[in-house]
């Protein structure tokens, strides 16, 4: 008689709800006014590890929902143009997602190559939209400011990646 075999199901609250309550709650913690020997705290853009690790786990409906609303929140929260957070995490759910299938299985620093031009493309997409909009362009400073601590963050991503991606075998 041969035992049963335990299937770990990972539903979207584990992948998708519970990351995304932690990515506003630590927006809304690094925003805090806190200064250290001068410096001030620093904000990156967290949801982009959510962007590139959704796509990265599992296609999904969801995600770009999800996506889409904590771009939303992200603009309000830093007074920007209302759509420029969303349309930056979106188009890096899109890359990824679009090349998903050599992306599976790559080894890490593949993997932060493309997390990397990932978050420039992003960055990219939020500059030009700010320069239009305001017709002048922010400081690339402010700019490397907040890129270099999102760049920081892949190891979330990673770990994402690696705990979630076989979390279910239906999607093998």
């Amino acid at each position: 008689m041969r035992r049963p075999v335990a299937v770990r199901v990972v539903g979207p609250v584990q992948w998708i709800f519970i990351p995304a309550l932690i990515a506003l709650a630590a927006t809304i913690l690094l925003a805090t006014p806190v200064e250290l020997f001068g410096l001030n705290l620093p904000e990156p853009v967290i949801p982009m590890v959510l962007a590139f690790a959704w796509a990265l786990i599992r296609p999904s409906i969801v995600a770009p929902v999800v996506l889409t609303a904590l771009g939303l929140f992200l603009d309000v929260f830093w007074y920007g143009p209302l759509g420029l957070w969303p349309l930056a995490l979106l188009a890096i759910y899109a890359v990824v997602l679009g090349s998903r299938s050599f992306l599976i299985g790559q080894e890490t620093a593949v993997l932060f190559v493309w997390y990397a031009a990932c978050c420039g493309l992003a960055f990219l997409i939020a500059w030009l939209v700010t320069s239009f909009l305001a017709s002048n362009p922010p400081s690339i400073l402010a700019l490397l400011g907040q890129v270099a601590p999102t760049l920081l963050l892949f190891p979330f991503a990673d770990r994402m990646v690696e705990r979630f991606e076989d979390g279910d075998v239906r999607f093998r």
